[in-house]
């Protein structure tokens, strides 16, 4: 098997590609042959030591896969050798093989790619949890979406799209913002050019908006503050700008708004059958058309520093994938 391995923590140029033995799966466990892997913001910070998660080196990054089960251990039903399937895992997707517990994989619906299995799983979990779970989003609702063309930010579109809400959107460019609009939003501005908070209070009459979306904190999160409606909900989803904002709690109290985090990756830990449940709700989803992950460039495996140098530089839209 090939895999991608940080040998000492650091920036992407520590990754190398290195050849192993081919793992075999005990009792519980499924083995999958890879045929997409998904990048995350996140796996640059893993590889850094700057993640919530920090494991010891020599590891591979890479948190979902999809492709074909070569194999199961004893007790497992979910998937069957030559189903296709996805996974998450805490770390270790970026490779040709992989093992995982069998309530960590899903059978792939018949009509889905395994490009577009590997770029579901994080991006379209957090933005689900996110919207139904944590702000419950409601139909005629008012959601903006702040860095809407990028991996979680355009499932949060589609996804708001589909749960019935009015969708706008901020992006730092007008490409980004014109892909915006084609997967759902109803007005997207540029963050550079145009007063966004201003436009926000301007599209919803002046009342702001009902959920707010923010997976960029620093200033964003503080702006946000001015254009969310009375009993609004902001949503902290992470802080891609390098800044984690503040809030007194006078400015919470006056609008009676709700301030809501969202650290996905816990609810492994604390409830793992929510997260069967949202990965079977997006399935349906995706069945009937109401979301479709955009890839904007698939990596061969032994360039995944290239990828994660994009991704972390933000000069990538939707989802980037690494094909082992």
């Amino acid at each position: 098997m090939k895999r991608v391995i940080v040998e000492r923590l650091g920036g992407p140029s520590e990754l190398k590609l290195v050849e192993e033995a081919d793992p075999s799966c005990g009792p519980g466990e499924v083995l999958i042959a890879v045929k997409a892997a998904g990048c995350n913001f996140f796996d640059a910070l893993i590889i850094a030591g700057r993640y919530q998660l920090r494991p010891e080196p020599p590891f591979a990054p890479g948190a979902e896969v999809a492709g074909e089960v070569l194999a199961v251990g004893e007790g497992v039903s979910r998937v069957a050798v030559g189903d296709r399937a996805l996974a998450i895992l805490p770390y270790g997707g970026f490779a040709s093989h992989v093992v995982v517990p069998a309530a960590s994989v899903w059978r792939v619906p018949e009509a889905m790619s395994c490009e577009h299995a590997a770029a579901l799983p994080i991006v379209y979990q957090t933005s689900y949890f996110a919207l139904q779970y944590r702000a419950a989003l409601q139909p005629g609702e008012s959601l903006v979406v702040h860095a809407a063309a990028g991996g979680v930010g355009l499932a949060a579109v589609q996804l708001g799209r589909a749960l019935g809400a009015t969708v706008y959107g901020t992006a730092g460019s007008d490409e980004k913002c014109a892909l915006a609009l084609e997967h759902g939003a109803t007005e997207v501005w540029n963050y550079r050019d145009v007063d966004w908070a201003a436009e926000v209070k301007r599209a919803t009459g002046g009342r702001g908006a009902d959920v707010i979306y923010d997976p960029v904190g620093g200033d964003v999160f503080e702006r946000s503050l001015k254009c969310i409606a009375f009993g609004g909900r902001l949503l902290v989803i992470g802080f891609a700008s390098g800044h984690i904002p503040s809030v007194t709690a006078n400015r919470i109290l006056l609008k009676n708004i709700a301030v809501v985090g969202l650290h996905w990756g816990a609810y492994q830990q604390h409830d793992p059958s929510l997260i069967d449940r949202a990965m079977h709700e997006l399935f349906a989803l995706y069945e009937r058309g109401a979301i479709v992950p955009l890839v904007s460039k698939t990596y061969p495996l032994a360039d995944a520093a290239e990828a994660l140098v994009a991704l972390h530089s933000r000069d990538t839209v939707g989802k980037v994938l690494l094909a082992p």
